[in-house]
């Protein structure tokens, strides 16, 4: 007992020293900045509808007047198939006609979880029957495969969103059905490649990364955690390159990109249900700024930003365009 007394100590000493020295390096400042980096949007019909929005329409000024040209963009699995084996493509027809139109480019997300809560959009004739839940999907992600496959507006598909994470309303995670998944979409469709995403902060991707063609992390800086309220996660840009460092050595990946950067408020409720004054304490013009500076000392090469709809929705419903003038500059740089 005298010798654990005095070891349990000790350890516990260097295990906070590591913690500490950790977190400075983490946050020792960086002067490299990428301004070269590309930047991109994610655009969900779906949110865009439950903010009581007309979809096309920001999708449409999403286009011209923000003049995004790289978007990322969800199928919706029980929208798209609310009767087993009867497809309505519609939607996801036009948004990539329009894309195209416009010489943009796309990232499909496809698969059972993607972005938007409840995350997982599973038919509700599949609630109640795993086994035949994994076939039908294996079949709807053919289905998806083949009709696009040689479109060239998309550029990657991306299998599922945060697989390893559990956040959302989804059924456990089977890693091995999570292969068969990309397995199949690898087979069908072998020009594009794949995307597999991760969380930034609490993840170490590896997972993701040795699955992917193209790893995709997501980058939130302000969140609120109940019994905590908001919390910024204290990290600097070195932390994300050190991750990469790490995938590089271990999962053999070195193509990564930003596939979310914050670009909305992290609250307790709803988003568009609070306050305005609740909603720009973690997201306004200035942290969007900072957020955006921020992904540039990352330095990954492409970076897509999270919250477009709730832009729009401040600009036309709340008289708040300063998110989105903010964001429009940012994607005429060079222009």
């Amino acid at each position: 007992m005298k010798i654990i007394k005095k070891i349990v100590p000790r350890i516990l000493l260097v295990f906070l020293i590591a913690i500490v020295a950790l977190l400075i390096f983490f946050n020792w400042p960086t002067k490299r900045e990428n301004e070269n980096v590309k930047f991109g949007i994610t655009f969900s019909a779906r949110y865009a509808n439950d903010i009581h929005l007309d979809w096309k329409k920001v999708y449409l000024v999403i286009l011209d007047d923000l003049g995004a040209k790289k978007i990322r963009l969800p199928i919706y699995w029980d929208l798209t198939e609310k009767t087993s084996g009867e497809y309505d493509f519609s939607d996801i027809d036009w948004q990539l006609d329009e894309a195209q139109k416009r010489n943009a480019e796309v990232i499909l997300v496809i698969g059972q979880k993607v972005p938007r809560w409840p995350e997982c959009a599973i038919p509700l004739w599949l609630k109640d029957d795993d086994e035949k839940r994994k076939e039908s999907l294996l079949k709807f992600l053919g289905v998806i495969v083949e009709r696009y496959k040689d479109n060239e507006t998309i550029k990657y598909w991306q299998v599922e969103n945060e697989p390893f994470l559990p956040f959302g309303i989804c059924p456990d995670l089977d890693v091995d059905f999570l292969d068969k998944e990309i397995a199949k979409v690898r087979s069908i469709d072998q020009s594009k490649k794949i995307i597999i995403t991760d969380s930034g902060e609490l993840s170490l991707w590896v997972r993701a990364a040795k699955r992917a063609d193209v790893f995709g992390t997501t980058m939130y800086r302000t969140i609120w955690k109940k019994g905590l309220g908001y919390f910024d996660y204290p990290i600097g840009p070195r932390f994300f390159q050190f991750k990469y460092f790490l995938n590089k050595k271990i999962a053999k990946q070195d193509k990564i990109m930003v596939i979310e950067l914050q670009g909305e408020p992290w609250i307790s409720g709803y988003t568009t249900s609070e306050p305005l004054s609740e909603q720009f304490k973690s997201m306004n013009a200035e942290k969007l700024k900072d957020n955006v500076a921020f992904a540039r000392r990352v330095g990954f090469p492409e970076v897509y930003l999270w919250g477009v709809e709730w832009w729009y929705w401040l600009k036309m419903e709340q008289g708040h365009s300063e998110l989105w003038e903010e964001a429009k500059s940012l994607f005429n740089e060079g222009k």
